[in-house]
């Protein structure tokens, strides 16, 4: 497979990072984008980086040379007519994505693939568009694609499985950690990694904790590489919650999945975080960062409310069939660094833990965003594990 020609559409940060991916694994890759300032600051980056891996001896000089080379930049989509592989990078519009594969349909080869890199639309919808929806599947890299290691593998309904697996074959080949995952809002990881903002944030709003001890408690006492309010300024609120929003309308407004009012208010006022100088926190120049309150009995109470939901919306996917349990603690580990496996780390809490947590803050609050999953339940009673 290594002489198929990539095509990759949209030369932002993840469409850059994809055709890295594809050159550095030896293919020819064209890197499509209207925007022609678009795709010389791609091909800036790419030299940038190389030169970086040379200089700290990751690569000869001639394998720099000969990777950048491979990608080739271009402003038509008729330069994708011998690509055998098509990965699409741009907005998450649905409408805007099923223009663009109902145009490249009329272009590529009809052995070619189209595969979709959005983190939360249906695949099924991208796939009807089609004149021949049995070879689109979703391929979803996650941010910065050359650096983490998962792909998640999303097939729709008209997908044919052996396409699929050619193409899950493929991007193994590149390196990368592959999971497979159904086609439903957010798959596994977007899907999963919900409750880690919106019921940090939540917390904020009942005035628990402030920002910085909610940060503190996840990092030092959960072992996360970053607090919530951390990682959702550094994602940047305009994009952090339009995929809460996107899962949650998509769950038909299940209040499990119920976005942050705060976080909404905040987008609405350009306080995107890292990107506009201030987000929950303040970056402009000078600001110093807010200290936490070091209470580990309070601590504790947010690590293991964020945990109890992370863990409850783990075993719901397991329930539903989203992925097996195994690709669950793959993709939780190697999509977005949790320190273990959900599943796993349910376990060790203890199921009944967990359920307690659950249902205290349901009675609580009255609230179905807490309800415990199925799952949990059945293995509380038939006395198994959660983990695979």
């Amino acid at each position: 497979m290594q002489d198929m020609k990539i095509g990759v559409l949209g030369a932002g940060a993840m469409g850059s990072g994809i055709a890295q991916v594809a050159a550095q694994a030896g293919h020819d890759v064209v890197l499509f984008d209207k925007n022609e300032a678009a795709l010389l600051n791609s091909k800036k980056a790419l030299r940038r980086i190389m030169n970086r891996l040379v200089e700290k001896e990751k690569i000869s000089l001639a394998e720099g040379d000969l990777i950048c080379k491979r990608v080739s930049y271009a402003n038509k989509l008729e330069d994708f007519s011998d690509c055998g592989l098509v990965i699409e990078a741009i907005v998450e519009n649905l409408d805007i994505k099923k223009k663009v594969f109902s145009n490249l349909e009329e272009i590529v080869s009809p052995s070619a693939l189209l595969a979709s890199n959005t983190s939360s639309l249906s695949i099924a919808s991208l796939a009807a568009s089609m004149i021949n929806p049995t070879r689109v599947l979703g391929i979803h890299f996650f941010n910065p694609a050359p650096l983490m290691p998962l792909v998640e593998i999303i097939p729709a309904i008209s997908s044919d499985p052996d396409r699929v697996k050619e193409a899950r074959t493929l991007i193994d080949s590149w390196g990368k950690i592959t999971v497979m995952a159904k086609d439903t809002p957010g798959f596994i990881v977007n899907r999963i990694a919900r409750p880690f903002y919106a019921e940090a944030v939540k917390i904020y709003d009942e005035g628990l904790a402030d920002p910085a001890t909610i940060d503190w408690a996840m990092k030092t006492l959960g072992g996360f590489r970053m607090g919530p309010f951390a990682l959702m300024d550094l994602i940047g609120h305009d994009v952090n919650y339009v995929v809460s929003e996107t899962v949650w309308t998509q769950m038909y407004f299940d209040p499990r999945y119920r976005p942050s009012l705060t976080q909404k208010r905040m987008m609405e006022a350009g306080l995107l975080g890292r990107k506009s100088g201030r987000g929950f926190y303040d970056y402009s120049e000078g600001a110093e960062m807010p200290d936490p309150k070091k209470d580990e009995s309070t601590g504790e109470l947010i690590l293991h409310r964020i945990l109890a939901m992370l863990i409850n919306e783990a075993a719901d996917a397991v329930f539903l069939g989203i992925a097996t349990p195994k690709d669950i603690e793959i993709a939780m580990t190697k999509g977005v660094n949790y320190p273990k496996g959900l599943l796993a780390w349910g376990d060790e809490i203890g199921a009944e833990n967990i359920l307690n947590i659950l249902d205290d803050l349901h009675d609580r609050f009255r609230d179905d965003r807490y309800r415990a999953s199925a799952y949990l339940r059945d293995c509380i009673s038939m006395g198994g594990k959660l983990s695979p």
